[in-house]
């Protein structure tokens, strides 16, 4: 924006620009930007790293399995330079142990087929294709690493064919990779129809989204969780057309996710994130003057040691929603303000709703 483009705009405008930018840069610690883009400090001004004064010291314990053991015994005496025989009885003073890995290189074995002349009839006969030479080349421990690598450990293609190359000297080009995954997949189809059936009979189910690249292009990847499985699902959209399509018409008693619309009015009643809750709150109280965002941060510390508590509540509420701390803690609240919480109260399935 330019000069002339400022002599246009009303003071009122000019006031809510200058106020926009003397908000505070968001964190890690007050959105969901990743830490990765934190502004660093300064190195004069960083913590030291590093155990601080009054740690308690660690060492590594010693391994249970030992494949080879190695002792050490003095060969003569340092005091009369008497040679000391091997078979004299010991004792252990110290153990230390090493580690290596062992040499890893891929194990080839070729299958060969062979023809024999018949002395009787000299007729050419040729072995049949073994069943090794009808699939793929690799192992299940090939594939099993592959699938490691590349869901676990979260590698590119190109870092996938480096770490096969320079790790077990194996070549593998990124088509066969992709064929070589796409095997693998197989494996995992009948736990996955376990997972998602687990989900769409689930009373409480929780669910985020974030935003992926595949193949080049912008896409989502959601989750769902409920306390039988975890069902990922990688889609091209935000809408709730996804949810819609993971439950298949099932509507749990619970809802719990961020604020999102399109993670709006799945189920009977709406947990909102409190980790989503707790960063909003953590801006609001860094970006305002006003009482009400300290209010909701001392709030915010209570959950955990309330539901160590939770044994002393009647066994007819439930804490999948905000739970009756939330309600009994905005009891205390201006009016006005008592809306911006997750309240009404549900509870449990035939128990009276509590609001307040």
């Amino acid at each position: 924006m330019g000069r002339s483009d400022l002599e246009r705009l009303s003071k009122e405008e000019l006031i809510e620009l200058v106020l926009r930018l003397q908000r505070p840069q968001k964190t890690s610690r007050t959105s969901s930007k990743p830490p990765s883009m934190d502004r660093k400090e300064r190195r004069d001004q960083a913590k030291p790293g590093g155990a601080k004064p009054g740690h308690d010291g660690h060492s590594r314990a010693m391994s249970p399995d030992v494949d080879g053991l190695i002792d050490h015994q003095p060969d003569h005496c340092p005091c009369c330079c008497t040679r000391l025989a091997t078979d004299l009885q010991t004792e252990t003073v110290s153990e230390h142990d090493t580690i290596e890995l062992p040499a890893i290189k891929p194990w080839i074995e070729r299958h060969r087929r062979l023809a024999v002349r018949c002395p009787t009839c000299g007729t050419r006969v040729v072995a049949p294709v073994p069943d090794a030479a009808k699939g793929t080349p690799f192992g299940p421990r090939i594939h099993a690493m592959a699938t490691y690598l590349k869901t676990f450990q979260a590698l590119s293609y190109e870092r996938l064919q480096s770490a096969f190359a320079d790790l077990f000297g194996l070549t593998l080009s990124r088509g066969g990779l992709m064929n070589l995954l796409r095997r693998a997949q197989g494996r995992f189809a009948e736990g996955g129809a376990q997972a998602v059936a687990a989900l769409r009979q689930a009373r409480v189910v929780a669910s985020d989204e974030t935003g992926v690249r595949i193949e080049g292009s912008n896409a989502y990847h959601w989750v769902f969780r409920c306390s039988e499985a975890v069902v990922h699902r990688a889609s091209p959209t935000r809408g709730a057309l996804v949810v819609r399509t993971m439950m298949d018409g099932h509507r749990p008693e619970v809802w719990c996710s961020d604020r999102h619309s399109a993670q709006q009015g799945h189920a009977d009643a709406h947990q909102t994130c409190l980790a989503h809750l707790s960063r909003d709150i953590a801006y609001a109280d860094e970006a305002s003057a006003d009482v009400l965002p300290l209010r909701l941060k001392h709030g915010c510390t209570g959950p955990s040691p309330l539901r160590r508590r939770s044994q002393r509540w009647p066994p007819q509420l439930s804490l999948a929603s905000a739970g009756p701390w939330s309600a009994v803690w905005t009891r205390s609240w201006p009016r006005r303000h008592r809306a911006i919480w997750p309240v009404p109260f549900r509870a449990r399935s035939g128990a009276p709703a509590i609001s307040f």
